[in-house]
């Protein structure tokens, strides 16, 4: 496989609703945006690009078969070669990962990924009810299976494992929703305290609205090459920024439909097959785990996301990455739900699994520059969505994970001022960053390792 980098990207207004546009605007609005930055004029990119992947959740929310096509058409790509994907809220991190194939594997030399959602379109039950039929049709979803319900049951199962609590929840919506303050792209800009995320209307205990992501309309676009793609585009008269961004590994993970058909592994199974380097290495932890599993902890269960642990590993292993805490200077992961940030934590080995809920109250995940009014016990070791992720940015579902790289390109580009005409959210010198995309209630996850080249 040969090097691949993300040398630009761009990313639309998130908002509950752009009927000023439509949604192949949209996505050239971001598109656009990832161009200009590189310094090109758009005939002139057109020249070079080789082809796209393009990423959309649903057919439904935008009533049209092969929207895919009349984006590539409206971009000014035919004939150039494109094709969809699709993974439910994965798609946008699944559309990432398939543009850095085309180009690693020498079928492009430059590509570009978009993806973009139009949700605004349906009232907001009939796209809770779209949504719920990235569940099982035949099985969940006639019995009243709508996703705020699937994750309550998730998380309550997780306060009984490990005791989580509802205030740990209310510090990732008071974090992820302030951090989004200083992100003029974000959706929801708003400065919440605990009290107000408990106090905010019950949608299914003990989610409450404030600790759920919102429906928007929106697009993103990034744009990868080769070292080959690179000289093509600085020939055309591209300024691409130095240090260059590699994208240093990716991992995806998968599981069941349906969450009771999810095992219950045994102690041996789970440290042979699921634990990570680092975590098989201490026997600290090895004790830890043996005392939950002696208590009648079993895995995933219903608590914990194995796909999001196969996909972490998997790209640690490629990024050659041994204690992500540390070694990552941030991640940006899929907070559909304040709950699934918690067990997401957990997953990527943040901290162990049953750590989460002091995790996410500890400061670790916190960005050292930005005043959250909490008491918090540790200093920021790994800030997660310092752009505010899904809870205050927005979820248009193709765009999603495309606008993690995005945000991530410009962290590892030290470029967050120029693009936010605010520094507050830089990481300072970040060297490494992950991004982290999840569908239905685990089903497919990808994990995506960006890093910026000494």
């Amino acid at each position: 496989m040969r090097p691949v980098y993300a040398i630009s990207g761009g990313v639309s207004k998130f908002a509950k609703s752009r009927p000023d546009k439509t949604f192949q605007a949209i996505i050239k609005e971001a598109y656009d945006y990832a161009i200009a930055d590189i310094g090109l004029d758009f005939p002139a990119f057109t020249s070079a690009v080789d082809g796209s992947v393009a990423s959309y959740f649903s057919d439904h929310f935008s009533r049209q078969l092969m929207a895919g096509i009349m984006a590539q058409d409206y971009l000014g790509l035919c004939p150039k070669p494109s094709h969809r994907v699709e993974g439910g809220g994965a798609t946008g991190g699944l559309c990432f990962q398939e543009a850095w194939k085309s180009v690693a594997s020498g079928h492009m030399d430059v590509c570009v990924a978009y993806g973009f959602e139009t949700m605004s379109h349906v009232e907001t039950w009939k796209g809770n009810e779209f949504i719920a039929l990235a569940s099982d049709i035949s099985f969940d979803y006639p019995v009243g299976g709508f996703y705020s319900g699937y994750y309550a049951m998730m998380v309550t199962r997780h306060m009984k494992e490990y005791g989580t609590t509802v205030e740990q929840m209310a510090h990732v919506s008071v974090k992820n929703h302030i951090n989004a303050y200083h992100n003029p792209y974000s959706q929801k800009r708003n400065r919440y305290t605990v009290d107000d995320i408990r106090s905010s209307p019950m949608v299914a205990w003990p989610l409450t609205r404030l600790d759920i992501c919102v429906m928007s309309d929106g697009a993103a676009a990034t744009i990868l090459v080769s070292e080959e793609g690179l000289k093509r585009l600085e020939d055309a008269g591209a300024k691409i920024p130095r240090p260059l961004v590699k994208i240093a590994g990716i991992g995806r993970g998968t599981d069941a439909m349906r969450m009771a058909d999810r095992p219950h592994v045994d102690y041996d199974f789970f440290v042979d097959n699921y634990a990570t380097e680092q975590e098989k290495a201490s026997d600290d932890t090895l004790k830890y785990y043996k005392k939950l599993w002696d208590h009648g902890t079993r895995y995933p269960g219903v608590h914990s996301f194995r796909a999001g642990r196969t996909a972490g590993n998997m790209a640690y292993k490629h990024a050659s990455i041994s204690n992500p805490l540390e070694e990552l200077d941030f991640v940006e992961l899929h907070d559909a739900y304040t709950s699934s940030e918690i067990q997401t934590y957990e997953d990527l080995g943040l901290c162990r699994y049953g750590e989460g809920g002091p995790f996410a109250e500890s400061g670790k995940a916190f960005m050292p520059s930005v005043e959250y009014d909490l008491k918090l016990s540790d200093k920021p070791v790994c800030p997660v969505n310092p752009s505010g992720g899904l809870i205050a940015c927005g979820h248009p579902v193709g765009a999603t994970g495309l606008m993690q790289a995005v945000f991530a390109i410009w962290q590892l580009q030290s470029n967050i001022k120029k693009h936010f005409d605010d520094a507050t959210l830089q990481v300072q010198d970040a060297k490494r960053g992950a991004i982290h995309s999840h569908a239905g209630t685990g089903t497919y996850v990808t994990v995506s390792i960006l890093e910026r080249e000494e």
